[in-house]
């Protein structure tokens, strides 16, 4: 603790959200000083100035597609000049590409890798370290920390179900890869982090294994082999671990078969050689199999403190459509905490959880005020729910600064570029705002006046689910679809259920599907379903695995799995992953709700 300096991180802290106004004009500053010469703040008028003022008036609020003529003269044609950072461009950072269908290229440079390493490591640190009276906010976005004073941990290892990125070479000739990725190889941030960050169970080799599959099951071996060591159950989002621990069901037997051959994984499951060499080899075979075979027969309930005894917690992004993996990540933690991460975008780190101790569906975020200059376009609400942006609503709505937000109220976040998020205001920091993650904005159905954003769709999914519960059924995943190719337009619903090829209660599909469709409380939808101006909602029931196919064929595409969403509304354009769901529907159903 001596070595970070610690009363000096807690007071840097304190003075950060004491004095969020002050501390974002000198943020502003900071920003527009150094790129003063830029092209793109030349051609909007801002001549040098550095007030907030001069920057609302003369550089209007931008989407990514405003900006991507010029990023894709860097990454595309390998021009040089300083057009949107004074600093040169040394690499391009990529989104997933999972939330509209196409990756974001945002450019990357050594100025901004340093920044990044500031608000991953330092200001998830100060807040970690900061009280330690119930109030103590919890780690970092890429890595689990030691110093949490709600779930303490000083030694062991962390089971991480992390994933490095392949990298890839822009037309220009700019290596293009995620931002994970970049901090994963960073020597500089791995020292950084050295002695604050619990050591993940398995090497590099199995992180950046060229196989997600056999990545994966090595991740497991080694979080296996290392049980008695083990302190936290991480990864970046809760689709990752629902994953990870859905195919320990499936290959559970095979990983007792290789610890008991010594640790190294059999050539079937691992083929890559650098990775099969990187495996520990010490011997619990027999225990592991007794414990699975012991899980197996309870529905898995519990397996991360069966198998990880030592572990404190789970750690990783429940919030928005990763909220739908709360209930599978709880029923496998058992009694272990199911702690949220913190709070950031494509375009940055946004806040930290400053509550740990509280069920992830209520975490909220204090905005840490000197990592990006942050404005809210207020949005408005209907029933205390947030009513989906769009371009209109851009142009009505004037943007406020991080502290003129009101409690709550809606706003959509806005670092430089939209981030996309919708947000409430629930409360402050000292003085900066705590925002509580609704949804994407941007991920909407929509037919006639109806307008559903993903959190829509799963409040939806909630209260139809309540039909299943007696007959053992769950929703194992699930996406939406606006179908306008006929006259009323209708709204899908893509459906997995955890034994749909074994259930043939049509009935219960039919009162699930009718329950569905009223779940709808949109008074667009409401009003154009009862003049037939929207038809009747189709449920469309899948093969087990479909949604593992999307995402292999996001895989495919390049998109990196730290980073996989599962877009929770398709795009008619996304002609691709309606082709997979449509592929394997067994069953269709419309439903009789207002009939």
């Amino acid at each position: 603790m001596g070595e970070l300096r610690s009363e000096e991180v807690i007071a840097e802290f304190d003075r950060l959200t004491r004095n969020a106004a002050a501390v974002q004009l000198e943020t502003l500053w900071r920003i527009l000083d150094a790129n003063a010469g830029v092209e793109y703040l030349q051609r909007h008028g801002l001549a040098g100035r550095t007030d907030p003022d001069a920057f609302r008036a003369c550089v209007p609020v931008a989407t990514h597609d405003d900006l991507e003529p010029y990023i894709r003269r860097v990454a595309d044609d390998g021009d040089t000049s300083a057009v949107l950072t004074a600093k040169p461009v040394t690499s391009i950072s990529l989104s997933s590409g999972t939330t509209q269908g196409k990756r974001k290229y945002l450019p990357f440079n050594d100025e901004l890798a340093k920044l990044t390493m500031h608000e991953q490591v330092t200001p998830c640190m100060v807040v970690s370290l900061t009280v330690s009276d119930g109030d103590a906010p919890t780690n970092d976005r890429t890595a689990p920390y030691l110093f949490d004073p709600a779930f303490p941990v000083d030694d062991g290892k962390s089971l991480q179900f992390v994933y490095g990125s392949r990298q890839l070479t822009a037309k220009g000739g700019l290596t293009a890869t995620t931002a994970t990725t970049n901090l994963y190889r960073n020597k500089e941030y791995k020292a950084a982090v050295r002695d604050i960050q619990l050591p993940c169970c398995s090497p590099d080799e199995v992180i950046f294994a060229p196989d997600f599959t056999e990545s994966l099951y090595c991740h497991l071996l080694c979080g296996l082999l290392a049980a008695g060591e083990v302190r936290l159950v991480f990864s970046m989002f809760g689709h990752n671990l629902a994953l990870a621990f859905d195919t320990l069901q499936h290959v559970w037997q095979d990983l007792c078969r290789d610890i008991r051959r010594g640790g190294a994984p059999s050539p079937a499951r691992v083929t890559d050689p650098a990775v099969r060499r990187a495996v520990p080899d010490p011997d619990l075979a027999d225990e592991v199999a007794r414990r699975c075979a012991a899980l197996a027969g309870d529905g898995w309930y519990g397996v991360f403190p069966a198998l990880w005894p030592n572990a404190k917690y789970v750690h990783t992004i429940v919030t928005g459509s990763m909220e739908h993996y709360v209930k599978k990540l709880r029923h496998y933690a058992g009694g272990l905490p199911v702690v949220a991460m913190d709070y950031g975008a494509s375009e940055g780190m946004v806040g930290a959880n400053v509550e740990p101790e509280m069920p992830p569906e209520s975490a909220t975020f204090a905005v840490l005020p000197n990592v990006a200059y942050f404005e809210f376009i207020p949005l408005k609400t209907i029933n205390d729910v947030a009513a989906c942006p769009d371009a209109t609503s851009y142009a009505a709505a004037e943007p406020v600064g991080l502290t003129e937000v009101t409690v709550g109220e809606h706003y959509e976040v806005v670092m430089t570029t939209f981030a996309g998020d919708v947000v409430k205001v629930t409360g402050f920091y000292n003085s900066t705002p705590k925002l509580k993650f609704v949804c994407r904005g941007i991920l909407t159905l929509s037919i006639n006046v109806d307008k559903n954003s993903e959190q829509d769709v799963q409040l939806a999914i909630n209260r139809a689910t309540k039909v299943l519960a007696a007959k053992r059924l769950e929703v194992m995943e699930y996406t939406s679809y606006a179908d306008v190719s006929s006259d009323p337009g209708h709204y899908v619903i893509f459906w997995e259920l955890n034994n749909a090829e074994g259930n043939n209660d049509d009935g219960v599909l039919q009162s699930y599907c009718d329950e569905l469709d009223r779940g709808f409380v949109d008074a667009g939808y409401v009003s154009s379903r009862k003049t037939n101006g929207i038809g009747p909602l189709e449920l469309r029931v899948v093969r087990p695995s479909t949604f593992q196919k999307v995402m292999e064929h996001y895989l495919s595409l390049g998109a990196p799995v730290n980073q996989f969403k599962l877009p929770r509304c398709v795009a008619e354009s996304n002609s691709s992953v309606l082709r997979i769901l449509s592929s394997h529907t067994i069953k269709v159903l419309f439903s009789t709700a207002y009939e």
